[in-house]
């Protein structure tokens, strides 16, 4: 029976996609098979070694530490584009929200509680206050193509608007789902520079983090309105300060405020939002749960952030899983003491990622405790599992 910890609450809609009989379910759960998350932090957490995989119901993997589950040989999944839609709904809510300034006309609204029948002539006489541009003809500029990404750049051309989109390494299936209206900027200076809007769809790394920052500000038009529903720390926050004061951005809404930014005039702090909806949520435990159980009864890796994407049809008695060091003659060590133990190879798929490589082997018959030992003791090799057929 594999044994799987829930770190958060995790939608009963995936949940229920384990077979109770094969699966057992708990947030307190003594070594685990597997563990399923949401936004809890992992990074003081002692990983166990018999955790195999981690499953997170959502795209950002921020709150797991990647580099230590990589060296145990733990596999990463996340959730992209379950709740695709949930955040691009949100995003095109921003830009109505920033253009015409319903936030603060709402508040000052509500503020006139209490003058009775003056209320109608205090609403018509102070309404100019709130004036915004419609966004329709208005050039966007998205960053980044991904599942959102594409979402939003469809949707923003349905709504009229001229839309740019930077995206330097689109998969070839977002570019399949990008509407044909979308034009490509060739540069994110280019983008930048010609855009009213501008909304960020990138993940948050070393190559990404600020990368909206003073250079990048000085290059925009005049009243721009940024989006960021991506990651925080894409936008250097004293740069930023600086575009709103100078006027050089008249708007930003975020969906990761913090205390620099929730008291700042100019700034529409939304609480985290973007995927907090039932529908969101069902779609990310699902897929997460889905992704689970491949990877623990066939051994199949599909939205991995740390191992290559790999998936064999069984064949075979027994299925080896090796994951190893991405250097060289790995795969010949492994199959010449494979072959030394006597043991036929049916089907075999090797895959890499970076650093990392993954192997699929299925066996016509069993592997010895002796030789699957020796598998284990191969200098660069972090994991072996192996899968007896159902």
């Amino acid at each position: 029976m594999f044994k799987i910890q829930t770190l958060n609450k995790i939608s009963p809609k995936g949940l229920e996609l384990f077979p109770r009989e094969e699966y057992e379910i708990a947030s307190e759960l003594m070594n685990p098979d597997a563990v399923l998350v949401r936004s809890a932090d992992m990074h003081e957490m002692q990983m166990a070694d018999c955790i195999k995989a981690i499953a997170r119901a959502g795209a950002g993997v921020n709150n797991i530490p990647i580099d230590k589950c990589s060296q145990k040989g733990i596999v990463v999944m996340n959730t992209p584009g379950a709740n695709a839609n949930s955040v691009k709904e949100l995003v095109i809510a921003g830009l109505l929200l920033c253009s015409r300034k319903l936030v603060d006309g709402i508040i000052w609204a509500k503020g006139l509680a209490g003058k009775g029948d003056e209320v109608p002539k205090l609403i018509e006489k102070g309404k100019s206050n709130f004036e915004g541009p419609e966004i329709k003809g208005k050039r966007l500029g998205v960053i980044g193509l991904g599942a959102i990404g594409v979402k939003v750049a469809n949707d923003a051309v349905s709504l009229g608007m001229e839309v740019t989109g930077y995206d330097p390494i689109i998969s070839v299936e977002a570019a399949w789902e990008l509407s044909h209206n979308v034009k490509r900027s060739l540069s994110l200076d280019g983008l930048v520079a010609k855009s009213d809007y501008i909304t960020l769809h990138v993940p948050l790394n070393d190559k990404t983090k600020g990368m909206l920052n003073k250079e990048k500000f000085a290059l925009m038009k005049k009243g721009v309105r940024i989006l960021n529903f991506a990651r925080g720390g894409l936008v250097k926050n004293e740069d930023l300060k600086e575009a709103l004061k100078a006027g050089t951005v008249a708007a930003y809404v975020t969906d990761f405020p913090d205390q620099d930014l929730v008291a700042l005039e100019g700034v529409i702090p939304i609480p985290h939002l973007g995927a907090s909806t039932p529908e969101a949520e069902d779609n990310c435990a699902i897929m997460a749960v889905n992704q689970t159980k491949n990877f623990l009864e066939y051994g199949n890796i599909k939205n991995a952030v740390n191992f290559p994407d790999c998936e064999m049809e069984p064949s075979g008695k027994t299925r080896i899983l090796v994951g190893n060091r991405n250097v060289p003659n790995m795969v010949g060590q492994i199959t010449s003491l494979l072959a030394a133990e006597k043991i036929n190879i049916a089907d075999m798929l090797n895959k890499s990622k970076g650093d990392l490589a993954y192997n699929i082997i299925d066996i016509d018959n069993v592997i010895s405790e002796s030789a699957l030992k020796k598998l284990k003791a191969i200098e660069g090799i972090i994991m072996v599992s192996v899968l007896e057929k159902k």
